[in-house]
C-alpha cells in the first residue's frame, strides 16, 4: 500500500492510497492523532523521552492527554525537526546517561509512526516523503537513511508546496502559486498543471532514477512542473518566540517550553477572534499565567519583526523567477494557502494585496501536503530544477582564506543537456593525488543560526554578506578525485572534469588525466543534490 507522510514542525500528516477506490486518504493513529472541531486527524510533532537508552517515547496525542508539553520537563521535545542537520549554537541535553540530537528525536518520532503504521496496515510498500525547499542536502541524506531502515520498497521525496498544488485537485487551474507556511519554514512554488482536452497530463514519473512506468508502456501520466520556488527558515514556532518576547518585556514572563505552548495557543485563538486570553495555573507549583493580546496587538509584533518585509521579499523572488518562465502574476489561475500560519488573518491579508480573492483558496491548510504526494502513486511526473546552486572549494591567496567557485547554479533543470566541464592543475611540486570539495551553496545576504535561548530551540538570520554552505564530500575518502601518475607538477593543466546532473537528481562526475589521456572516473555518482 502507498502512504505519504508530511513530517511537519508543529504537525504531521499520513495520507495512504485506497486500492479499491484509488482515492487518498487521511490516516488516524490510535492515541496519537489529534481532531479538534472540523479540522482533519492531526498528529502534533511532539515528543515525550521516556527512557532514551532504550528509546522507549510518547509522542503526539499521548502527549497532549498527559498535560506533558505544559511542564517545564527536559524529557519533552518539540520544534526538533527545524535543529535537523542544523549548525546548533550551545549544548543538547542529556538524558538516562545519554547525549541526544535533534536528528536522534527526529528518528524516535518517525520511526515509532511507522511502527504503529505496521501494526494497521497490510502493507507499507511505497512511501512518500515531504520536505521543505529551504532544506539542505544533509537535511534529505538524513531522512533517506533513516527510511532504509524502514525496508520500504518504493521511496521518494517531494516539495512540500509542490505536493499541496497536487493536493487541492486544480484540474481546471494551469498555473498555481502555493504558499506554504508551516510551523518551521515558509516556503512559495509556482507550478504548471500540463493539461490536455480530457483535463489529464502527460508525462512519466522518475523515482529517485528508476522509471515506475516504462517508456513503452503507453499511458499517459500527468505532469507537474515547478516553475519558480522560494523559501526561508521562518515558521510559526518564530511568531510563538516573538509573543514570548513581547510578554516577557511587558509582564515579566518566564521564557520556558510551557509558556512557549501558552503562546503558541494564544496565536491560534487569535486566527478566528479578535482578542484572545490564555490562563495558566499549576497547582503543585503554585504558578499562574495569564496572557492577553488583540489582532491589532499582533499585527504590530509582527511588523516589529520585519514579518511582512520577509513575506514581500519572498514573493518578488518568486515572481522574477516566474517572469524568467515567461510568466506574470496576472496569469496566476489559484494561490493554495497550505500550513496552520496561513490562516493567521494578518498573513490573508498580506496575500490579497498581490491576488485578488477569488483567486485565493484556504480550506485545505493541513491536508493539501500528504494528499499530494500521494497523487506521485497515481501516475504524476514532476519535471524539476535545482534550488540550490553547487560549487567547488578553492584557495583565494588574496584573501587568505577559502572561497567558493560556482559550477552549476540555481534553477539548472535537470537532467542536463550538456555538462558543466572544468580544467583543473596541480598546486604543488610532485603532486601524488587532487581534492576536490563540493559544497552546497545558501543565501549569499544571510544565513540562518540555530541556537538554545534558555530551554528553547531559536533560529534567526543573520546578515552575512556571505554564501551558507554546506560541504557535501568533505570527508576521508570522498575528496580525492585522481591519484596522479606520474606526480604532477604546477604550471600546466592536469584534469578536465564534467559535472553533470541526471533525470535523477544525482550530480555525476567524470574525471580525465590530460597528461596520460586516461578515463580516471566515469560519471562517478558525487551526491544526490535538491
Amino acid at each position: 500500500m502507498s502512504y505519504a507522510i508530511d513530517f511537519g514542525t508543529s504537525n504531521t500528516v499520513i495520507t495512504r492510497l485506497n486500492r479499491v477506490t484509488n482515492q487518498a486518504e487521511i490516516v488516524k493513529l490510535s492515541q496519537l492523532s489529534q481532531q479538534l472541531g472540523e479540522n482533519p486527524p492531526l498528529i502534533p510533532s511532539l515528543v515525550y523521552v521516556q527512557q532514551a537508552q532504550q528509546g522507549k517515547v510518547l509522542l503526539g496525542q499521548q502527549i497532549c492527554d498527559q498535560g506533558l508539553d505544559l511542564k517545564n520537563d527536559p524529557r519533552f521535545f518539540q520544534g526538533f525537526k527545524r535543529g535537523i542537520g542544523a549548525p546548533i549554537q550551545g549544548f543538547l541535553p542529556e538524558l538516562d546517561g545519554k547525549s541526544l540530537s535533534f536528528e536522534q528525536v527526529g528518528e524516535w518520532f518517525l520511526q515509532t509512526l511507522i511502527e504503529q503504521l505496521r501494526q494497521d496496515a497490510e502493507t507499507l510498500d511505497s512511501l512518500i516523503l515531504t520536505v521543505p525547499v529551504d532544506s539542505f542536502e544533509v537535511y534529505r541524506h538524513w531522512l533517506g537513511q533513516i527510511c532504509q531502515k524502514w525496508s520500504v520498497e518504493q521511496l521518494r521525496l517531494l516539495d512540500e508546496p509542490t505536493a499541496a498544488a497536487l493536493g487541492y485537485e486544480e484540474n481546471d487551474s494551469n498555473i498555481l502559486l502555493v504558499i506554504d507556511f508551516g510551523g518551521g519554514t515558509i516556503d512559495f512554488s509556482l507550478v504548471k498543471l500540463d493539461l490536455n482536452q480530457n483535463g489529464q497530463t502527460q508525462g512519466f514519473i522518475v523515482k529517485w532514477g528508476e522509471k515506475l512506468f516504462g517508456s513503452n508502456s503507453g499511458q499517459k501520466q500527468k505532469t507537474a512542473q515547478v516553475l519558480g520556488k522560494v523559501g526561508t527558515n521562518l515558521g510559526g514556532s518564530d511568531i510563538d518566540h516573538w509573543l514570548i518576547d513581547y510578554f516577557t518585556e511587558i509582564q515579566g514572563l518566564t521564557k520556558s517550553s510551557l509558556t512557549t505552548r501558552l503562546a503558541e495557543r494564544l496565536k491560534i485563538k487569535l486566527s478566528s477572534q479578535t482578542e484572545a486570553t490564555e490562563v495558566y495555573f499549576d497547582d503543585q507549583t503554585l504558578e499562574s499565567y495569564e496572557l492577553n493580546l488583540n489582532q491589532e496587538k499582533f499585527n504590530k509584533i509582527l511588523e516589529n519583526n520585519d514579518f511582512f518585509g520577509k513575506l514581500d521579499d519572498l514573493m518578488t523572488q518568486l515572481l522574477q523567477q516566474g517572469r524568467r518562465n515567461g510568466i506574470e502574476s496576472q496569469e496566476i489561475d489559484k494561490v493554495l494557502l497550505v500550513g496552520g500560519s496561513t490562516q493567521i488573518p494578518a498573513v490573508q491579508t498580506w496575500i490579497k494585496q498581490y491576488f485578488s480573492t477569488e483567486k485565493i483558496k484556504s480550506e485545505r491548510p493541513f491536508t493539501a501536503i500528504a494528499l499530494g504526494a500521494l497523487k506521485l502513486a497515481q501516475g504524476f511526473e514532476l519535471k524539476d530544477f535545482l534550488y540550490h546552486s553547487y560549487g567547488i572549494r578553492y584557495w583565494d591567496r588574496r584573501q587568505n582564506a577559502h572561497q567558493w567557485h560556482t559550477i552549476i547554479k540555481a534553477g539548472q533543470p535537470y537532467p542536463m543537456s550538456t555538462p558543466f566541464e572544468l580544467v583543473i592543475g596541480a598546486s604543488i611540486e610532485h603532486q601524488p593525488s587532487i581534492e576536490l570539495i563540493i559544497g552546497e551553496l545558501g543565501s549569499q545576504s544571510s544565513t540562518t543560526e540555530v541556537y538554545f535561548d534558555g530551554d528553547r530551540l531559536v533560529t534567526r538570520s543573520l546578515k552575512t554578506g556571505e554564501s551558507n554552505v554546506k560541504a557535501l564530500n568533505d570527508r576521508e575518502g570522498a575528496r580525492t578525485i585522481a591519484n596522479l601518475k606520474p606526480l604532477g607538477n604546477p604550471g600546466k593543466d592536469r584534469l578536465k572534469l564534467q559535472f553533470w546532473i541526471d533525470e535523477a537528481c544525482f550530480l555525476r562526475l567524470t574525471v580525465e588525466d590530460l597528461l596520460t589521456q586516461e578515463t580516471l572516473m566515469r560519471q562517478q555518482i558525487v551526491t544526490q543534490l535538491s
